[in-house]
């Protein structure tokens, strides 16, 4: 068990890494790298992320990836949190559907709704 100041750093730490360094809150787009999504694919769609994110310059932007999302039957899976709240699940994700998401969610602030789980 950890003790309360571990569990108070923990929390320090894991709200400072969502926002940039001016304190402004940050879009995290996580990828479902259990061992589904591993197996699905989801390592080369996380490097196609961090390489899309890097070179579209978005520093407001943390791709990280995570543990299981609970839907195996998407995988890969990529969620997009929103410093407004909000979440978009893509599911069933490609390199080519990464780069649209990029351009078309991240960049111009339109989710790609074909590629979500609502749209499935």
């Amino acid at each position: 068990m950890k003790t309360l100041e571990e569990l108070q750093t923990l929390r320090d730490k894991a709200r400072a890494e969502m926002q940039t360094k001016d304190g402004h809150p940050v879009t995290r787009i996580v990828v479902g790298m259990a061992t589904c999504g591993l197996a699905a694919g989801a390592a080369p769609i996380y490097d196609v992320l961090v390489k899309a994110v890097e070179s579209a310059n978005l520093p407001g932007v943390v791709v990280t990836p995570t543990g299981c999302v609970g839907i195996c039957q998407y995988e890969p899976v990529v969620e997009v949190f929103e410093p407004n709240g909000e979440r978009t699940t893509y599911v069933n994700m490609a390199p080519d559907k990464v780069v649209r998401i990029v351009d078309e969610h991240i960049k111009g602030g339109r989710p790609v709704a074909e590629f979500t789980i609502g749209d499935k």
